[in-house]
């Protein structure tokens, strides 16, 4: 299974982002595989608009299947939710605490978006 995760780093220990559509970066990392590969978002860090859209967009055409991020806005979980792509939320530091978190069964799907649109 791929998971994406927020970040503005390249690696498993960099922050994770509590942004999700204006994260400068998504980790993709494939838990069969054990490996990951990072996608640059920074061109919706300053979006007037869609940023979150655009965004869920890269995620869904990366083959992720799931979301980890701090915080998810209305429109980009529409995208994430038609694309059968569960969203969870957490306030972990690192992109590797958040994987612990998922993979230790402590994070729970959202079942909507957590914040307003354009927030950040």
């Amino acid at each position: 299974m791929k998971i994406a995760f927020t970040t503005s780093g390249e690696s498993l220990a960099s922050p994770l982002d509590s942004r999700f559509g204006r994260a400068p970066r998504l980790l993709i990392y494939d838990q069969d595989q054990d490996t990951f590969e990072v996608l640059d978002n920074r061109k919706n860090v300053e979006a007037a608009q869609g940023a979150g859209i655009q965004a869920a967009e890269a995620v869904v055409r990366s083959g992720a299947q799931t979301l980890v991020t701090g915080h998810c806005g209305p429109k980009a979980f529409r995208v994430l939710a038609a694309a059968g792509i569960p969203v969870f939320t957490t306030d972990a530091t690192t992109v590797s605490a958040a994987l612990e978190e998922f993979r230790a069964g402590k994070l729970q799907p959202a079942g909507s978006a957590d914040v307003e649109g354009h927030w950040s």
